[in-house]
């Protein structure tokens, strides 16, 4: 219980009440919204960061039989970091949030109240169903219903965490004015490829690696499997589809809309040679 408490309740939050207080410092002209927006994508980021390594880890001490290798961190890395990070993230989504309308000067949120609170549930119903999702459907799965077994799976999941860097990075840049730059453009094709990859094709992947292992087609594997297996994953994969189509219409139209900007200077040119 105390490495619990000193690895998940204790890192995260003060992760996040150390970049509140040094980046004000460094940027006096920010916002508490602006703080706080960026203090979360940091911690964020070095969370994903160490569930992909714990990730990369697992997966790759696992690979010599998929269903019965061991890896220590599949277990205690979901106890110590993952189940303290998700409490803490959903804490940190809503002082976002209040922080943003308050800026705004929106008058319910002059102080913490339960409207506050509603409103943030209303407008991020699906985050907030997601993090309790993982804490109620992977943290007893990992502890309770695996019968030991499965721990390259559960790798696999730390592996949908290598997107958040590239999201957290995109709304960083964001909010320093670089969009423009050829950086914000890179990193934008990195959100996709990475999200599509390690959140959406990661789960046809495991199920095709579990086929290998018991020698049966991709199709016939969800009936191989437990029906609460199957939820469970459909449950994780359908929001990561939802955002997936989110990111690409937003890359669409950010991309109409450098291609807008592009074409004015050339037909300003021309319409000063036709004045000529």
């Amino acid at each position: 219980m105390l490495q619990v408490i000193a690895c998940g309740a204790v890192v995260f939050p003060g992760l996040f009440f150390a970049f509140r207080r040094i980046l004000p410092c460094v940027f006096k002209h920010w916002s508490d919204a602006d703080v706080v927006l960026v203090s979360e994508r940091l911690v964020s980021s070095i969370h994903a960061i160490m569930a992909t390594t714990a990730g990369v880890i697992v997966v790759s001490s696992c690979r010599g039989s998929v269903i019965n290798d061991r890896h220590w961190l599949a277990t205690y890395f979901v106890i110590w970091f993952g189940v303290p990070y998700m409490t803490y993230d959903i804490f940190a989504m809503y002082l976002s949030h209040f922080h943003r309308f308050r800026v705004k000067g929106h008058e319910d949120y002059k102080q913490h109240s339960l409207r506050t609170v509603n409103s943030f549930v209303r407008r991020e119903f699906l985050l907030v169903l997601h993090h309790i999702a993982l804490l109620t459907i992977l943290l007893p799965v990992t502890l309770f219903f695996r019968r030991e077994q499965g721990d390259f799976f559960i790798g696999c999941l730390f592996l949908t965490e290598l997107s958040t860097p590239f999201v957290s990075l995109g709304k960083i840049l964001i909010q320093l004015s670089l969009q423009e730059c050829w950086l914000h453009k890179a990193n934008g094709g990195m959100v996709l490829l990475t999200f599509f990859m390690c959140r959406i094709a990661l789960f046809p992947y495991m199920y095709w690696v579990y086929g290998q292992h018991y020698g049966i087609p991709l199709y016939s594997v969800p009936f191989h499997l437990p029906l609460l297996a199957n939820l469970g994953n459909s449950c994780i994969l359908a929001p990561q589809v939802y955002w997936f189509v989110l990111l690409c219409r937003k890359g669409y139209r950010l991309y109409k809309r450098s291609r807008s900007q592009d074409s004015s200077p050339v037909a300003a040119v021309t319409d000063n040679s036709k004045d000529d």
